[in-house]
């Protein structure tokens, strides 16, 4: 997605309650590694139920480049 685009509603909603659930866990102590830890297996988990594994590799093959780009630094 483009910077100029607005992400779709359904996007937006998803993005705000994982802020919410990612704020609530950091206000209980919760270590950032298990927030993420926790995050990653479920969304790899419902990938699972919804994708074929080449499509989900793919996926995380894209987040992978994302991390070695340093890309997700400049957020």
């Amino acid at each position: 997605m483009q910077e100029h685009e607005e992400a779709p509603p359904e996007l937006s909603l998803a993005g705000s309650v994982v802020d919410k659930a990612i704020e609530y866990m950091s206000g209980q102590n919760v270590p950032p590694i298990a927030i993420a830890s926790a995050f990653l297996g479920g969304a790899v988990s419902l990938l699972a139920r919804t994708m074929p594994d080449e499509a989900i590799v793919r996926v995380l093959e894209n987040a992978i480049a994302s991390v070695k780009s340093g890309e997700l630094r400049g957020h």
